[in-house]
């Protein structure tokens, strides 16, 4: 997990100081930088790290003088990663279990440097610099940690047939990208499954997802779209997400198959 993903009590102190100082409370501000009550406390405690524009609108409504700004730009990274990702990889790193579902690219943690480096190269607009990309790539390679973590968590994917043969990179790239899922398909915790062209039903067509359930078995799903990404943590939409992803399992090739499809592939390559 990157440094900017944990909080700051040097940084927490400072933000108490100055809403003290102004007699503000800690809901009044929470009003102000848009954030809940609870975040201002988590990050006041040093529990969590201030995300978006949290700092910028803080330092201007508490009359910080940029102290505020200077302190945050010491103790927290840049990651280049938007607030609502960092707040999933959070709650993935922590998790007892996560099943993705993806259509376009393949699944975020089984992506090779070479993989990753191509799909941030795909975001023509707005176009990412070079240096923005590399952040993206570290950060996104940093998730992997989780296949090594103990308690091993249970990890599943359901991915679709085309993206074993879109050439992200090119064919080179997608050649290794493809060896190393049949690799992490070898764990015993993995299950990595592809949906075939040939299904003339699929339960995915609203597109991709990942659910995951947390060490206390709370369970959460998560969607990301243009605008950016948000929880989904409530009923009936939360049941309607697993039982869909439950129909893609149950109608995609088996993991023994899919990996002899995903080595075809790569051979042909």
């Amino acid at each position: 997990m990157h440094k900017g993903e944990r909080g700051s009590k040097s940084f927490g102190a400072l933000l108490r100081f100055h809403r003290g100082r102004v007699g503000m409370s800690q809901d009044a501000l929470a009003g102000h930088v848009g954030f809940s009550k609870s975040q201002v406390a988590m990050v006041e405690r040093g529990e969590r790290p201030p995300r978006g524009n949290f700092v910028a609108k803080a330092d201007e409504v508490l009359g910080a003088q940029g102290a505020l700004l200077v302190v945050a730009e010491k103790e927290f990274d840049d990651s280049g990663i938007p607030p609502w990702t960092e707040d999933y990889l959070a709650e993935e790193q922590r998790a007892s279990s996560v099943h993705s579902y993806q259509d376009h690219v393949v699944p975020g943690l089984l992506q090779t440097e070479a993989y990753a480096r191509a799909v941030f190269n795909c975001n023509y607009f707005p176009s990412l610099d070079d240096e923005e990309i590399e952040k993206r790539v570290a950060a996104r390679l940093e998730r992997k940690q989780l296949f090594h973590r103990k308690p091993m968590p249970n990890l599943g994917f359901v991915i679709e047939e085309s993206t074993l043969t879109r050439p992200l990179g090119g064919p080179s790239v997608l050649k290794e990208q493809l060896h190393a899922i049949v690799d992490i398909g070898r764990l015993r915790y993995v299950e990595i499954q592809v949906m075939p062209h040939n299904r003339q039903t699929h339960a995915g067509l609203m597109g991709p997802m990942i659910l995951l359930e947390t060490a206390e078995r709370r369970r959460l799903a998560y969607i990301e779209g243009h605008r950016g990404g948000y929880f989904v943590s409530e009923q009936p939409d939360l049941g309607n997400l697993f039982g869909k992803y439950g129909i893609l399992r149950a109608h995609a090739l088996t993991p023994e198959e899919s990996a002899k499809l995903i080595e075809q592939v790569a051979q042909e390559l």
